[in-house]
């Protein structure tokens, strides 16, 4: 990788030299279907965050999906850098005629490591996406309060959905969005969601690093009335889990953002991890829906029936699991990119 020469006068440290860590961190950050849709240019002054479009999603064309994933990694390169001794300096969409270089982050000022930074970077290695059954009961302690502050913190704002009259409406949105694709399975798009379901889901032999494995999702996905609706991973294939079970989730949440823009889905994978960082700490984990609102129509709806205060960009169900199976990821050798090699 390409190194500009320091002076004695720069207290900044060499990224390059610490290029393997910061990516591994970076990429254990959720994405769509575990595409993990980056890829990183580390010199010794910054590290450049790219979307690599050839994992993107066909039912994700404007490439929102793809990056709020790719902001989850920003966010976890943040984090990694912090825990080196320094404030992070992103900045977003650098070179505005490169709208696939995402960010471009720097080692600020010297700064000593918080326990907080220190307790999010101990949840990186076991955060993951639960699509299971939660344990009774609430969130432990001020957690929620918690993330509301993370998701603030990253531009983005945490409503919660209680179980009354906004839940109802919420859960009706998205059965009257099922019934629709339930109507039409031959169309072209139902067929091109499933294609691209089976190209990203791993049966229990596989080894592969990237995609949904059979232990992370069920056989069979619920359909009760008045709930949320889990994707079909399994596609009657038998790979997933015994479906079990257990009572819903006790916390429903969405995350929305102030603007509908790429740097808007920059800024919502960013608290997207920040917040799950946190409650991964706690033994918290969340079920990610993502699939109704790749529809604009469907976020339209959300966001007026609900009376939210942004753009809807994703939905969480929150709560506690005491075990913990990570999905791969692929080496940072395969998503580092020589500065001379820019994508």
């Amino acid at each position: 990788m390409t190194k500009a020469r320091k002076t004695d006068q720069d207290p900044a440290p060499d990224l390059a030299e610490r290029a393997g860590y910061l990516i591994e961190v970076a990429a254990r950050a959720p994405s769509v279907h575990n595409t993990q849709p980056w890829r990183f240019t580390v010199t010794e002054q910054a590290v450049e965050l790219y979307a690599d479009t050839s994992r993107q999603l066909l039912d994700d064309p404007a490439g929102r999906e793809m990056i709020i994933s790719c902001g989850a990694a920003l966010f976890g390169l943040r984090l990694a850098i912090r825990s080196l001794g320094y404030q992070p300096e992103a900045d977003l969409f650098p070179e505005p005629g490169q709208r696939r270089l995402l960010a471009r982050v720097r080692a600020g000022r010297p700064s000593p490591v918080t326990s907080e930074a220190r307790a999010m970077l101990r949840a990186v290695p076991h955060r993951h996406t639960h699509r299971g059954a939660f344990e009774p009961g609430p969130l432990p302690g001020d957690l929620l309060a918690r993330l509301h502050d993370d998701a603030a913190a990253e531009g983005a704002t945490l409503v919660i959905v209680d179980g009354g009259p906004a839940y109802q409406r919420l859960t009706a949105i998205l059965a009257a969005w099922r019934r629709s694709r339930d109507l039409y399975p031959t169309s072209p798009a139902e067929i091109q969601a499933r294609a691209e379901t089976r190209r990203w889901t791993r049966e229990a032999s596989s080894e592969a690093r990237d995609g949904v494995p059979a232990h992370a999702f069920p056989a069979a996905t619920g359909s009760e009335t008045g709930s949320v609706p889990q994707r079909d991973f399994d596609l009657g294939r038998g790979w997933g889990l015994a479906p079990s079970g257990g009572p819903p989730a006790p916390v429903t949440a969405i995350l929305v953002t102030p603007g509908e823009d790429e740097e808007s889905w920059l800024h919502a994978g960013q608290a997207l991890q920040r917040l799950l960082l946190r409650a991964a700490g706690r033994w918290v984990f969340a079920s990610l829906q993502t699939e109704p609102l790749q529809s604009k129509a469907v976020r339209a709806q959300i966001r007026s029936s609900l009376a939210l205060p942004g753009a809807p960009q994703l939905l969480l169900e929150l709560g506690v699991v005491r075990t913990s199976r990570p999905t791969g990821r692929r080496p940072a050798g395969e998503l580092a990119t020589d500065e001379g090699q820019r994508l």
